[in-house]
Parts: C-alpha cells; sequence; structure tokens
C-alpha cells in the first residue's frame, strides 16, 4: 500500500492531477504563511499573484509581464498612484 505500485512494488509515481493539487495547497500554504508580512489586504494578494507569476510557465518575468498577468496595465502599475490599481508593491 502506501506510496508503492502493487504491480512492481516500486514507488508510485503521482499523477498530473495529483501533482497539480500538491502544488496549488503549497501555494496557498505560503501565501498564508507570508500574510502577516503586509498590512493592507490588496498587498498580500498581489504578492500573492506575483508569486504565482514567478512559478508560472512564462519563459521571461519582466514586472511589465507580471503586471499584465495580474491584470494590470504596466501604466497603473508604474505610477503609484494610489486610486489605481498598480502592484501597489
Amino acid at each position: 500500500m502506501g506510496n508503492h505500485d502493487s504491480k512492481n512494488r516500486g514507488p508510485r509515481m503521482a499523477s498530473i492531477e495529483e501533482t497539480l493539487a500538491l502544488w496549488a495547497a503549497s501555494l496557498r500554504e505560503i501565501k498564508k504563511r507570508i500574510r502577516p508580512l503586509f498590512r493592507q489586504e490588496r498587498v498580500a494578494a498581489n504578492a500573492g499573484l506575483f508569486l504565482e507569476g514567478l512559478l508560472s510557465d512564462e519563459q521571461r518575468k519582466t514586472g511589465w509581464m507580471r503586471a499584465e498577468a495580474a491584470g494590470r496595465s504596466w501604466s497603473m502599475a508604474a505610477t503609484g498612484d494610489p486610486g489605481s490599481q498598480g502592484l501597489g508593491c
């Protein structure tokens, strides 16, 4: 039983679905652990989006691309305008 394949008694490979579920659960746990580092919920949420972006399959991960992937335009992220929806970092 456990983590072994019943046919050849070797270690069982996790399915893609199991691996993705483990990664998702791990990312949720990391986000919970870093939450106290941020005063504002919006900034904590953006930090989580940043982590998701770093773990994405994009080959290039510039700040501009991260802002766009998080649903924000580069100009809003770059202005730092409190009224905008920038990254808030």
